[in-house]
């Protein structure tokens, strides 16, 4: 059952994120600018951003059998409709359709795969789904971005039917039928709504942040390191596979220092983003930071789904709901950032300012960490 889960996740993500390998395909096929295919990142998290919680709301008393067997089903039909467009607006509908799917399959997945297993296990089990998630972006994008080279970039997109085909199929037969609200991860361990807001805030300016950059970053290893388009594509696995390391790394300490886990992450995020503004025209350089980058990516998101397991101030699957709202506002923000950026200061002033934002997590994390500790003292202080 947990397999059939990770494979869900890896062809989401894959879903969300392979429009940033096939970019230069789909402009030259469609004929449209690289910046309104960099706004198919956009829009997919303008949808997620806005539609996570409200779905979730809606949805939160259907059994979790039916919603996931129907999130799939959706992506199917999304992927079978983008891979036979043949206009902009086919596919950016078909992105939408898919962005609602996924809306709420983050909010619904990790309740039910934490449930599977006992508490002190929880983080490790987020960590196996974030590996499945982060393979995305170690084989999905990369492969789907091969293989669109190879053929027509519709194809990786119709190979993601056949996936969620198959995950479909599983958890129909596999998952049992049960009331939400008597899951096992149905509420948090920990409830405290101010590290909810603090690391929802986090989230949001750390995928501002990283998008603001991600979504151009063929660009800028072309334009600006003056790497070969081969040896961009061998770049983007390695990118795939620091950032398959840095989540296998972190869900193993995750259970123990959830929130040093999540401090870190950002940081590291920060700093290969300013590094590749500052030294990415120097290739050796480049592929450093770029790991660390990749390294910290997925990582930031596990953490802090992580945390809404622990601090939920109510249900956890709204709690994951709003903080993949939250983090898909964050991606539709820095695409568009980005673009804004891309004209006016080039795509290596997407990574500065991406690089920035990601600072401003930082200060963000820093700062609900300093009131927390005022807060301990103070009730100290009165007893």
């Amino acid at each position: 059952m947990l397999a059939a889960l990770m494979l869900a996740a890896l062809t989401f993500n894959t879903a969300e994120n392979l429009p940033v390998g096939l970019l230069e395909l789909i402009s030259e096929d469609l004929r449209v600018s690289l910046s309104a295919v960099g706004l198919l990142v956009t829009g997919y998290g303008v949808t997620v951003a806005v539609a996570s919680v409200p779905i979730a709301h809606v949805m939160r008393a259907v059994p979790r059998r039916h919603v996931l067997t129907g999130l799939l089903a959706a992506l199917v039909v999304s992927s079978l409709v983008a891979a036979l467009a043949t206009a902009y607006w086919q596919l950016l509908l078909a992105r939408l359709l898919t962005a609602l799917a996924q809306a709420l399959f983050w909010a619904v997945m990790g309740p039910v795969a934490v449930g599977l297993f006992a508490p002190e296990a929880r983080g490790r089990v987020v960590g196996a789904l974030s590996v499945a998630g982060s393979l995305a972006l170690v084989l999905g994008v990369p492969a789907g971005t091969w293989l669109g080279r190879q053929s027509h970039w519709q194809v990786p997109i119709a190979l993601l039917a056949a996936l969620g085909l198959v995950c479909l199929v599983t958890i129909a037969v596999l998952l049992p039928t049960s009331r939400p609200e008597e899951e096992p991860a149905a509420y948090a361990t920990s409830p405290d709504a101010r590290r909810f807001g603090t690391v929802l805030a986090a989230g949001a300016l750390s995928a501002t942040g990283a998008f603001t950059g991600y979504t151009y970053i063929v660009i800028f290893l072309g334009e600006v390191s003056g790497f070969s388009p081969g040896t961009v594509s061998v770049l983007f696995v390695g990118f795939g596979v620091a950032c398959l390391a840095g989540v296998s790394v972190t869900g193993a300490f995750l259970d123990r220092f959830p929130q040093p886990a999540l401090a870190a992450a950002v940081a590291a995020q920060a700093g290969g983003m300013l590094g590749l503004y500052a030294f990415g025209a120097h290739q050796p350089a480049a592929v450093v930071f770029l790991m660390l980058m990749g390294g910290a990516l997925g990582p930031v998101f596990m953490a802090t789904q992580n945390a809404m397991l622990h601090c939920a101030p109510g249900r956890t699957d709204l709690a994951l709901a709003a903080n993949s709202g939250a983090y898909n506002a964050g991606i539709a923000a820095g695409a568009a950032i980005g673009a804004l950026v891309l004209p006016l200061a080039g795509v290596r002033g997407a990574f500065l300012t991406g690089g920035l934002l990601t600072v401003g997590s930082c200060a963000a994390l820093l700062g609900g960490r300093l009131l927390r500790g005022r807060r301990r003292t103070g009730r100290g202080t009165t007893r």
